[in-house]
């Protein structure tokens, strides 16, 4: 049986302005289960590369049924930040047979 492990999504939202005018953020962290946390093959990290100059660390498998958003979010794996960047891609939930139908890219954050 596959199970995932849970990570932290951190959400940011706008709390203020400073004397410049500049937007200040706070990061909120929501636990989210049972995601599946995968390596790119080295022939997708070389694409992606080549494509995007982004080095995939990462690549998340989200679970059905999730509703947060997923795109340019930070994640917490393990310990470590990491940025998720590209448009999710996902299928139709009634078709695909496991219980992830969210694919998320990620790259290392800090």
């Amino acid at each position: 049986m596959i199970v995932g492990t849970t990570i932290n999504l951190l959400t940011k939202t706008q709390i203020g302005v400073d004397d410049f005018r500049a937007p200040i953020y706070e990061y909120t962290s929501t636990p989210v289960k049972n995601v599946l946390v995968g390596q790119p093959t080295p022939q997708e990290r070389i694409d992606e590369l080549n494509l995007t100059g982004r080095v995939i660390i990462y690549t998340l498998g989200i679970p059905k049924g999730d509703t947060h958003d997923w795109e340019n979010q930070i994640v917490e794996i393990w310990g470590h930040k990491y940025r998720t960047f590209d448009i999710p891609e996902f299928g139709i939930e009634e078709n695909i047979p496991l219980q992830w139908h969210k694919k998320v890219k990620c790259e290392r954050y800090e």
